[in-house]
């Protein structure tokens, strides 16, 4: 029989990895578009590109590093204590 305190915990890590990978995509994308933008002459999509990466980054990526710390802390206090964990 499974834990529902760590089948909740996994679904958690899952998420949040999840959404760490989609904000530092969106972090990566605003990074290449100011690249190409200081390559060129700023065309529009590289700031319009650049400006919505940062800000779907900012935007995104706060909750999911918090989750995962959280995921991490549980597990050590776990393993401290002498639990099983995933």
């Amino acid at each position: 029989m499974s834990d529902p305190v760590l089948d909740r915990r996994n679904r958690i890590a899952r998420a949040a990895a999840t959404g760490k990978r989609v904000g530092y995509l969106a972090l990566l994308a605003a990074v290449a578009a100011f690249a190409v933008g200081l390559a060129t002459d700023w065309p529009r999509w590289t700031v319009t590109v650049a400006v919505t990466g940062l800000v779907a980054a900012c935007v995104i990526l706060p909750l999911p590093i918090v989750l995962a710390y959280g995921v991490r802390a549980a597990d050590r206090e776990d393993r401290a204590a002498g639990r099983e964990h995933r």
